[in-house]
């Protein structure tokens, strides 16, 4: 059978084509855009009956909508063009459509896709390794996130996991991205972004002095949630 467009597979073994490609195969006139656009009001599905996703152009510019159409669509949406063309389309998709359900029960062709989703895996594995890196260098830094640390205890847990810093730079660092005051009275304390996020929070405690004067003292800390936003963060970073 000579192939008329091109039929890609899913990884769970269902198959479905390039709107645009069908565009193509059905030699129609009509811009693309307007044509999907107008084919999907006769009452198709997304996520049933096509899938709609963007795709970057190779000039970099604006992401286009492009849609992945069922079968079943594509031959409806051939048959709607009223035409020579659609109707050739269509038996094909139809014979399409017959091959598919013998392979269907043929072991070999399930074999097949369980390999070809195997590998599809295998391609992935890079992706998903350094997607959990940091998540696998937390878990190994931080054993229990629940209680807050000082900023000097986080930079030694930063040094820990192959990031150079010391309790200075990362009160700098800190001070740099707003997470701190930098000036006056609020130097070194909590900014307000960081008690929205609340990865900070302030320990206040009072101290008598010899002369009788009670002395108020203020302590910055990381809380649980913090130790685990800023080491992500920098981690991801490195």
């Amino acid at each position: 059978m000579e192939e008329i467009i091109k039929i890609d597979t899913s990884q769970s073994g269902e198959q479905f084509v390039n709107a645009r490609d069908l565009h193509k195969a059905l030699e129609v006139k009509t811009q693309f855009n307007k044509w999907i656009e107008r084919m999907i009001e006769y009452g198709f599905v997304d996520g049933t009956d096509f899938w709609s996703f963007l795709s970057k152009t190779s000039s970099g510019g604006r992401p286009s909508v492009e849609y992945n159409l069922t079968i079943s669509t594509a031959k409806e949406i051939a048959m709607l063009q009223r035409n020579e063309k659609g109707k050739q389309v269509r038996n094909y998709f139809i014979q399409v459509e017959d091959r598919y359900k013998k392979l269907a029960n043929d072991p070999s062709y399930q074999m097949a896709l369980g390999l070809k989703a195997s590998q599809l895996l295998l391609e992935q594995k890079d992706q998903i390794i350094a997607e959990m890196k940091p998540k696998a260098l937390f878990a190994d830094a931080v054993d229990a996130s629940d209680g807050s640390i000082l900023v000097g205890q986080l930079a030694k847990t930063l040094r820990q996991n192959g990031v150079n810093i010391g309790q200075n730079r990362l009160f700098k660092w800190l001070r740099e991205h707003e997470y701190l005051g930098s000036r006056g009275e609020q130097y070194n304390l909590p900014t307000q972004k960081s008690m929205e996020l609340r990865v900070m929070e302030t320990k206040t405690r009072t101290v008598n002095n010899p002369d009788g004067s009670i002395r108020t003292t203020h302590t910055t800390k990381i809380t649980g949630k913090g130790q685990i936003y800023f080491i992500n963060k920098f981690l991801q970073a490195a």
